[in-house]
């Protein structure tokens, strides 16, 4: 399927668009019914499928996804056993049978009600070959909360509209995606080879090849933080390090937001190192330590209860300087 697709497929359709949701399934025993029931329950008039791949868990995922398959039609299971994402989500689309659009939702996701049927008309409205929404982080424990804070200001992650919010438009990105299935196959779907950032690379590939990556803050999924700051740390790390695998294999993806963590985590290590030699370049450390302090504490995130920011000038630091040794660290490269 090379050809160009038609301008706006879905508008010919008599029907409501045929929905397929896909899911990459590990370790996801404690969020996995909340997320499919979400998918499940969708106030839309078509109809919805749900395909779970299922990688190597070391917890009762598999014993949950079966049973939800056993009981319900809707659902079918595929086997990944790479445990990768990439792999899983291209495994369940090819399950997929005769859909129009194609959902992507994470074991830990959960969507708004009316995701799939907003989806559905902002991509006939815009005529879009993927659109997203913003990434609403919920915690359930007081760190989770913290990070969740964290994840949706701009002193967290910077001005990404799917974290932060703002105007719907054009983007670079988006977060999860909502796809014309035509655009999947056209594009050759996820890079296997990106373990991390198959996004971002994904709707790279999108825009070269001349379709629409639409953002909204009409479409909304909650999303379940990491809860301890070990693995925190290890998903910023991997962030960071894949993000230079993008930049490394797409020329000019990079830009100054993407360079500000490991920016940081330099002025913090040659500062701290080089104070004891000439004692102001300790105010770089102090300085960044400062503001991720006040500036920690001062989230404005109504959801936050007084002991869960005194999380925040741990969780702040970690998401950085973690992000920015992976970058700089980041020895992988696509061939």
């Amino acid at each position: 399927m090379t050809s160009t697709p038609p301008a706006d497929p879905l508008e010919a359709l008599s029907r409501p668009a045929r929905v397929g949701v896909v899911m990459p399934i590990l370790d996801e025993e404690r969020h996995l019914a909340e997320a499919v029931a979400a998918v499940l329950g969708q106030d839309y008039d078509g109809p919805v499928h749900l395909v779970l791949a299922l990688g190597p868990s070391r917890d009762r995922t598999d014993a949950i996804a079966n049973d939800i398959a056993a009981r319900d039609h809707r659902v079918r299971t595929v086997d990944n056993p790479s445990g990768r994402t990439p792999q899983a989500l291209n495994a369940a689309i090819a399950a997929l049978d005769d859909v129009d659009v194609v959902v992507r939702v994470d074991g830990h996701g959960v969507l708004d009600a009316d995701y799939v049927r907003t989806a559905v008309d902002l991509l006939e409205e815009t005529g879009a070959a993927n659109v997203g929404g913003l990434m609403d982080a919920e915690g359930i424990t007081s760190f989770e909360r913290a990070v969740a804070a964290a994840m949706t200001s701009r002193l967290g992650v910077g001005s990404a509209a799917f974290h932060t919010g703002g105007e719907s438009g054009p983007a670079d990105t988006v977060y999860l995606g909502v796809f014309r299935r035509e655009w999947l196959a056209r594009t050759g779907g996820y890079d296997p080879r990106f373990v991390r950032a198959q996004d971002w690379e994904l709707n790279h590939r999108i825009r070269e090849a001349g379709g629409l990556v639409w953002f909204s803050p009409r479409l909304r999924v909650a999303y379940r933080p990491r809860p301890t700051l070990r693995a925190l740390a290890r998903q910023y790390r991997d962030y960071g390090r894949w993000r230079r695998v993008v930049a490394r294999t797409h020329a000019g993806t990079i830009n100054l937001r993407y360079l500000a963590p490991p920016a940081a985590l330099v002025g913090v290590v040659v500062g701290l190192a080089g104070g004891f030699v000439w004692w102001p370049l300790w105010l770089a450390p102090a300085a960044y330590l400062l503001v991720t302090t006040v500036g920690g504490l001062a989230v404005g995130d109504r959801r936050l209860r007084p002991l869960d920011r005194l999380w925040l000038p741990v969780v702040l630091p970690t998401m950085h300087l973690s992000w920015g040794w992976g970058f700089l660290t980041s020895r992988v490269r696509i061939a």
